[in-house]
């Protein structure tokens, strides 16, 4: 059974940085491309971004993170990172870490995503 779990939501000034990380069981990720979204309140869920199994894609951003998010990966330690600087209150919401359905599979569709974990949370304070 795949468990995906995340970690290192809180609470941060606005202009703060936070590093998000996901860790799954199950799995072994390599072979699989990766991603962040996001949900606020009354709000749909959005891509936040996007990182290929290969490596050799460049990861997808969101325009509204560009410049100051950064997805990472460690194909050693089977994880996933989000490192966020300049933080606004617009990044307030809960963040999800998800891997697609199947391995060597490059689409950023949130559809082919379907490993979930149970999200973390962010909130920015202006």
């Amino acid at each position: 059974q795949v468990q995906v779990l995340e970690s290192g939501g809180g609470l941060v000034q606005a202009g703060g940085s936070l590093r998000l990380s996901c860790t799954a069981s199950g799995l072994s990720l390599h072979v699989y491309t990766m991603g962040w979204f996001r949900q606020a309140p009354g709000k749909e869920r959005e891509r936040v971004s996007a990182i290929s199994w290969s490596g050799t894609v460049t990861p997808y951003y969101a325009d509204s993170v560009k410049g100051r998010f950064t997805i990472s990966r460690d194909n050693i330690n089977n994880s996933l990172y989000l490192q966020m600087n300049s933080l606004k209150p617009e990044d307030t919401a809960m963040y999800y870490c998800a891997i697609h359905r199947y391995p060597h599979d490059g689409s950023w569709a949130e559809e082919d995503f379907g490993y979930w974990g149970q999200g973390t949370q962010v909130t920015v304070s202006s």
